[in-house]
């Protein structure tokens, strides 16, 4: 998984995950997942970003058993 792009300007985060080719995408609330022919994830967009990455960062900071050791 690698961070591909921040856009402030517009406040969408992209995130590539495959190295496959992009074949179609489709929306659902504030992510824009795009999928290669054969329907695996290759590519996520998360709009509102800035929102969604520290409503994430909040929960994980609440969830004392995210940093139990193992």
């Amino acid at each position: 998984m690698k961070i591909t792009r921040y856009s402030k300007d517009v406040d969408i985060l992209m995130v590539k995950v495959s190295e496959e080719p992009i074949a179609y995408a489709e929306e659902a609330e504030r992510f824009i997942v795009h999928f290669s022919k054969d329907g695996k994830p290759v590519m996520l967009e998360i709009m509102d970003a800035k929102d969604f990455v520290l409503q994430a960062r909040n929960e994980l900071l609440r969830d004392s058993d995210f940093f139990s050791p193992c």
